[in-house]
């Protein structure tokens, strides 16, 4: 058996690819543009070019581009933003917190 030290309920797994967001708790309907890092059961983490606060709510898109893997359509909530510590950009955190669609 595979040691594993994670403490997570649900293995992340490392993705790459578009995710389409925009912000539910704003006036603002634009949809913005990130980079998938990582994906779980329960949430994910992304690159985006813009911070997004702590505890927003976001409409997300994934569609990985293969047959293998289901587009995801959900509600999630940012619960962490930390700026890249190499090149520009935010690392954000959210969990899942209704699947849509």
């Amino acid at each position: 058996m595979a040691d594993y030290t994670e403490k997570r309920d649900y293995r992340r797994v490392k993705v790459e690819c578009a995710i389409y967001y925009k912000m539910l708790d704003t006036e603002l309907e634009e949809e913005e543009v990130g980079q998938l890092e990582n994906i779980s059961g329960r949430g994910m983490m992304f690159i985006s070019d813009i911070g997004v606060p702590m505890s927003s709510e976001l409409e997300i898109r994934v569609e990985p581009g293969n047959d293998l893997t289901p587009p995801l359509h959900a509600r999630v909530q940012v619960v962490r933003m930390e700026k890249q510590r190499r090149g520009q950009g935010y690392e954000i955190g959210a969990v899942i917190r209704e699947t849509l669609d």
